[in-house]
């Protein structure tokens, strides 16, 4: 079993940066993907980035190319995403996720395991 505690949420000026985490509670953490999606409010929960967590290779969505990273801290179980020149529509509720077989899938149903949710607001 994996929990996942997503943290770094908040209000931020457009072109501004923030960072969230995802900390995962399971003590070994090999063989699995992390990723982050969003879910603005009408709209179906879309891939921002993902990670393949024993090699570090990742995947983004076109939106957020140049814009975020997913670095991880492999001794402290995290994920972040590094976010960076904020645009008003990425607005969202993100959520983290991982599965247990690894890759850097942009699909929602190839992760088992999700966090809570953590809002990000851009403003104008």
């Amino acid at each position: 079993q994996v929990q996942l505690v997503e943290s770094g949420g908040g209000l931020v000026q457009a072109g501004g940066s923030l960072r969230l985490s995802c900390a995962a509670s399971v003590r070994r953490f090999r063989n699995y993907g992390m990723g982050w999606f969003h879910q603005a409010p009408g709209k179906d929960r879309e891939f921002v980035a993902a990670i393949n967590w024993s090699d570090s290779s990742a995947n983004y969505a076109d939106s957020v190319k140049g814009r975020f990273t997913i670095p991880r801290d492999i001794a402290k179980n995290t994920m972040y995403l590094q976010m960076s020149s904020l645009k008003p529509e990425d607005t969202a509720v993100y959520y983290c996720a991982a599965n247990g077989f690894g890759g850097s899938s942009r699909l929602p149903h190839d992760y088992a395991y999700w966090g809570q949710g953590t809002q990000v607001t851009v403003s104008s």
